[in-house]
């Protein structure tokens, strides 16, 4: 597969070149029936203005959820249907993307639909009202009750960047949308949305004449130079701060902690962290050392991961997906929902005496093995193996004209021109030595930020466990526990004991997080 994947890249040329007011990153692949075509606006959520926090997401979905000067959204979706095109919109922190996919063959045809969604979007106030009650439910009402671990994930980014415009969801709050306007919507666009911070990719197999006109079309677009505000940096925790956020009904303890990282793919020490991180706990992979202690040891849960930068969707994407390049970045594991006493004692008679269930054995197993390595670092075998890994597995990523163009478009981001093609060479020359100093450089465990979303009846008993720094013996079904080996039940009482000094523990309400703007830390 990856001989053929070499292949496939052998017969593409990347280049950037300048346009007018814009840049654009080409990937001419002449022996592809499709085109790809990606705009890459530099704003993204930290450009919301104070109170109307999701208004950046809002413009940008209703470009690509509503029609245009000459067609409705369903009129285009009937046009372009027997064509087999597609089109999508997404905002993330720092940049907003709208791509276009067709056929070769319909290129021409599909175009001037294209064309027209950027620079003529219709913002009808239908199209506003409807996208605006969809943006407005997720954030009242679906990030708290359709997935606990994306919830996690949320409420960490919410707790890390706190005081600051990294701090809410790129959906906004609450309070911010329900005061979105059409009229602001129009304006931010205008404001936000124009030639001077725009990035062009486009992919496949296009004539240089079609390109012209491309580049052309899209100076029509505002020329003014927005001023986008820096990004926010996430603060450093002092010692290790929780926030449990209590719900109806959980079925399970989500967990996300983490802490700020100093450095992002930009910089080429990110290689080394990679090869530590994947040994820790690469996304989906059971080979990973978490994955091993947490899941197939003891049967706790579903996963258990470590990221040494954002990842999108965590709980629906294998691969890393494109689109969402940030400047400021952070540490983070995940353990998905492990079992709570409620749960437990509903299962298992046995164990109708337990007060908690497992989440701060599972905090104190990451804990303790992130001590480990940063004190021990990898072995050369562990190392060996894992380098190689990834410099096959990152090739995965660039399946597809969309996501090759994608991943370059966030390499010219960070100021790299292809990321994936020098993260292969970086990992060709890393020594071990390399990555142990940048574990113990770049990682720690004293100070972090930690979420847990749990069932209410947890709640308290978990904080004041917490608080006490007080054992947490992780509780077998009788079953389970006589088919474990004496090394792993005498590992137990190693991490049940294991040094986990909370600093602060607040239980929030699930109706609480994400509902207002700037909250100071």
């Amino acid at each position: 597969m990856h001989r053929r994947l070499f292949s496939i890249l052998i017969l593409m040329t990347a280049a950037i070149t300048t346009a007018d007011a814009q840049e654009v990153i080409e990937l001419k692949m002449p022996k592809s029936n499709k085109v790809v075509m990606k705009f890459m606006f530099h704003n993204g959520s930290i450009c919301d203005p104070a109170g109307k926090e999701g208004l950046t997401e809002l413009a940008s979905t209703l470009v690509m959820s509503g029609g245009t000067k000459d067609l409705t959204q369903s009129q285009i979706t009937d046009k372009i249907y027997p064509w087999a095109a597609s089109y999508y919109g997404s905002t993330d922190k720092e940049v907003s993307i709208f791509t276009f996919e067709v056929p070769a063959d319909f290129l021409e045809k599909f175009y001037p639909i294209a064309r027209d969604l950027v620079l003529t979007p219709s913002f009808a106030q239908k199209d506003f009202n409807r996208v605006k009650s969809n943006q407005q439910n997720y954030v009242d009402e679906v990030i708290r009750t359709s997935s606990d671990e994306e919830y996690s994930k949320k409420a960490l980014e919410d707790m890390l960047f706190r005081g600051t415009n990294y701090q809410h969801l790129t959906s906004g709050t609450s309070e911010g949308l329900s005061s979105i306007t059409l009229d602001d919507v129009k304006q931010h666009y205008r404001k936000f949305f124009t030639s001077k911070n725009l990035l062009i990719g486009i992919a496949g197999n296009y004539s240089a004449s079609f390109l012209a006109r491309l580049k052309a079309d899209m100076n029509h677009l505002p020329a003014t130079a927005p001023v986008i505000p820096p990004a926010g940096k996430a603060n450093q925790p002092d010692g290790i701060n929780v926030e449990i956020i209590s719900k109806d009904n959980a079925l399970g303890s989500a967990i996300f902690g983490g802490f700020p990282l100093s450095i992002t793919r930009a910089n080429d020490d990110f290689a080394a962290l990679m090869v530590a991180n994947s040994w820790l706990g690469e996304h989906r992979k059971e080979y990973s050392r978490l994955y091993q202690k947490i899941r197939e040891a003891r049967s706790m849960n579903y996963g258990d991961y470590t990221y040494i930068e954002w990842y999108e969707s965590g709980g629906n994407n294998m691969l890393p997906s494109p689109g969402v390049p940030r400047t400021s970045n952070y540490f983070a594991f995940w353990i998905r929902p492990v079992q709570t006493a409620k749960g437990l004692k509903a299962q298992y008679p046995e164990l109708s005496d337990i007060n908690i269930g497992h989440a701060q054995f599972a905090i104190r197993m990451v804990v303790k093995e992130m001590d480990n390595l940063i004190k021990n670092g990898l072995s050369e075998h562990d190392f060996e193996l894992t380098r190689e890994f990834l410099k096959s597995y990152t090739k995965l990523y660039i399946q597809g004209p969309e996501h090759q163009l994608g991943f370059l478009m966030d390499s010219h981001f960070y100021g790299r021109k292809d990321y994936i093609n020098e993260m292969d060479k970086l990992l060709s020359k890393l020594t071990l030595e390399d990555v142990n100093n940048a574990i113990r450089k770049y990682w720690q465990t004293k100070n972090m930020d930690i979420v847990i979303v749990t069932d209410k009846s947890e709640a308290e008993p978990l904080a004041k466990s917490l608080r006490e720094n007080a054992p947490s013996p992780i509780s077998y079904s009788n079953s389970l526990k006589s088919a474990l080996s004496q090394q792993i039940l005498d590992e137990d009482k190693v991490v049940e004991n294991y040094p986990l000094p909370v600093k602060s523990v607040v239980i929030i309400p699930s109706a609480d997080p994400f509902r207002h703007g700037v909250v100071a830390k």
